[in-house]
């Protein structure tokens, strides 16, 4: 499966992947706000690997996929957009970017392009975010492509030995 916007396509990840993918995912600043990382070594190989069963399964409710700029081919950073209930309509969705690539537009290029994807070919009514209280960027971001802060959810994540809060967000289906 394949999205492309303007500058960027999302795609399936590849084991040649894993050098571009360590370099973001390893990186302190770039976790910094995630509840995972920074990787091990071992932890970017499982989570390709991890990825690349999703891709195969007939059932596939995760969808996580490479974020690619066009003009050197390659990952740039990660997105996912999960199915979190087929009955109700509902999904998740976040992303993560290689901090070269900060401050550039493309967390919001890759948040609507997934947005819209969830919404139009996946059939979903509601699509939701969470982030970090502290990642004022990633706020932004989620309200720039239509998406309404819906609640401050308190301790809601053990993350680092900690408790952390998240802001949600979410997107009706237009």
């Amino acid at each position: 499966m394949e999205l492309t916007t303007p500058r960027l396509l999302l795609r399936e990840f590849r084991a040649s992947d894993h050098a571009a993918v360590h370099a973001f995912a390893s990186d302190p600043e770039v976790t910094r706000y995630t509840d995972w990382g920074p990787n091990s070594l071992h932890d970017t190989t499982a989570f390709l690997a991890e990825v690349a069963r999703d891709a195969h399964d007939l059932h596939r409710c995760r969808f996580t996929l490479a974020v690619v700029g066009r003009e050197h081919d390659m990952p740039i950073g990660s997105t996912e957009l999960r199915i979190t209930s087929a009955s109700h309509q509902r999904g998740e969705m976040g992303y993560v970017l290689h901090r070269q690539w900060w401050g550039r537009g493309y967390a919001s290029e890759v948040a609507r392009a997934l947005l819209r994807w969830g919404h139009q070919e996946l059939g979903l009514h509601k699509i939701s975010a969470t982030c970090d209280p502290d990642n004022a960027a990633s706020a932004r971001v989620l309200s720039k492509i239509g998406m309404r802060r819906e609640g401050h959810l308190h301790e809601h994540l053990y993350v680092r030995g900690q408790w952390r809060d998240r802001l949600l967000f979410a997107a009706l289906a237009p």
